[in-house]
């Protein structure tokens, strides 16, 4: 089992285009802005390109990282001590492989994955963080909402794409 670049690529590109759609002005932009006290013009202040790909490789790095937490079968891979111990492995685990290698590994279960990390993870922590900096609610609300349909979409990508 290995990493597949390809899928994490796409993961960090929804993950970005997401925060693109979510974040517009018609959609939850204008909250946003209102929650963070900020205006279009604070925005519009240089530096973007800069913003936009420090953002872009944050995403990547999350795909890269939900490898591990959406599928299941790097479990058993890093108990064996990585990929490369597979020739060297108890036959246990190629027959676990053989039984369960595909398990799981679904969109669907993806996406489910992908949720529950914004939700018992992200969610946390940003509240947490914004609590401390006398945010909102509403504002922990909105971040939350943008995390928990990005991270959904992107764990869909890493559990489907096989």
């Amino acid at each position: 089992m290995e990493i597949n670049f390809l899928a994490v690529l796409f993961a960090g590109i929804s993950i970005f285009l997401t925060g693109g759609i979510y974040y517009h002005p018609k959609i939850m932009g204008n909250a946003w802005m209102k929650a963070s006290c900020l205006s279009l013009e604070d925005l519009k202040k240089g530096g973007m390109a800069k913003l936009f790909l420090s953002c872009f490789l944050l995403s990547l790095l999350i795909g890269f990282i939900f490898n591990p937490i959406v599928i299941h079968q790097f479990g058993p891979l890093g108990m064996i001590g990585g990929p490369e111990f597979i020739e060297t492995a108890k036959p246990s685990y190629a027959t676990f492989m053989q039984d369960y290698g595909d398990a799981y590994r679904t969109f669907k279960h993806g996406a489910l994955h992908g949720f529950m990390t914004a939700l018992f993870l992200v969610f946390p922590i940003l509240g947490i963080n914004a609590l401390f900096e006398r945010k909102t609610w509403k504002y922990i609300g909105i971040h939350t909402g943008y995390w928990l349909i990005a991270l959904t979409i992107a764990g869909g990508i890493i559990g489907g794409w096989q």
